[in-house]
């Protein structure tokens, strides 16, 4: 597909490949061998993969003392 740079550095993405991107709205670009390229990135606010931690943590009934037990074995103390 053919798209054209505008005077403001601009270019507009094919229907064809919008639709298949549909959920995206930024993209981390770079070039590669001569090429541009468009990866798609999911920006999130800075606490939302530690409140979905959390969440999975209750969800699965966690408890403060399963942490510490589970530190102890990684930790090498089996006690």
């Amino acid at each position: 597909m053919l798209v054209k740079k505008t005077s403001k550095n601009q270019i507009t993405l094919p229907k064809a490949i919008v639709r298949q991107l549909a959920d995206v709205d930024y993209f981390e670009v770079s070039t590669r061998d001569g090429e541009v390229v468009l990866k798609p990135v999911v920006i999130t606010a800075p606490n939302e993969p530690l409140k979905t931690v959390r969440a999975q943590i209750k969800t699965l009934r966690v408890t403060e003392k399963d942490v510490r037990k589970a530190i102890r074995w990684a930790r090498g103390r089996r006690n």
